[in-house]
């Protein structure tokens, strides 16, 4: 197995092939997921289904920005619906579902979801919920998944190139975890990365990126031109 100098296991995809189609299939936990998206995040204004499912059948369930939260978020729904392929000494990861938050004046419709520039996000959030069940794989805390090899920007108007997987911190240790009776479903949101912190990450691990999202404030909402966290502060105009 390949591994980072932080120590951490590298799994590469470019020769393998994803899985034939297959119609999704599975056990939806939808009605429980709602719950507990409208407990810890707040009221679903509503769903974006899938029209056609691979593997898996991907909803994206919208909360719009509120006066205590003014940023929208997207929920998905049935990546859970399956076990992922995690290895023998990992634990209680084999579900997940992911989560991205996006500012309020975020450009949220089926109409506005033709511009790549405003659909990005909820692309990468059906993607990474679909990609485990493709490549008999897993995705959870920590993890990173660039946009190609080498990764370049996820849209023309973002130097952004990599997702990383971490719990939210917007709403709370509660919604981390649904614990069901036939399995536990990790809730994980998706932090977009310059390619100096993915590289920082590799070197030192993911904790390494932490003293730098808390310097400059990086937090669930998406800022696509926000400061890249390895980068020293400037102070009266000096580095």
């Amino acid at each position: 197995m390949e591994k980072s100098e932080s120590g951490s296991p590298i799994y590469r995809y470019e020769n393998v092939q994803p899985k034939e189609f297959e119609p999704a299939t599975g056990d939806s936990s939808i009605e429980e997921i709602s719950n507990h998206i409208e407990k810890y995040v707040g009221k679903i204004e509503t769903v974006f289904h899938e029209i056609i499912s691979d593997q898996v059948h991907i909803d994206i369930h919208w909360v719009k920005p509120t006066k205590e939260r003014p940023f929208h978020t997207l929920i998905t729904s049935g990546m859970s619906d399956k076990p992922m392929t995690t290895p023998e000494d990992v634990v209680d990861a084999d579900f997940a579902e992911l989560s991205i938050c996006l500012p309020e004046e975020w450009k949220i419709s089926e109409e506005d979801f033709k511009d790549e520039k405003n659909y990005w996000p909820i692309r990468w959030l059906i993607s990474m919920a679909r990609f485990p069940h493709e490549y008999d794989t897993w995705l959870g805390w920590g993890h990173t998944l660039p946009n190609g090899d080498p990764a370049v920007p996820f849209a023309e108007n973002t130097e952004l190139n990599t997702m990383l997987l971490l719990p939210t911190i917007v709403f709370g240790e509660g919604f981390h975890e649904l614990k069901l009776k036939e399995k536990s479903i990790n809730f994980y949101t998706l932090i977009p990365l310059y390619n100096e912190e993915v590289e920082l990450k590799m070197r030192k691990g993911v904790e390494a990126l932490f003293d730098g999202f808390d310097k400059y404030g990086v937090t669930d909402i998406l800022d696509i031109h926000r400061p890249n966290t390895t980068k020293k502060k400037k102070w009266l105009g000096l580095f």
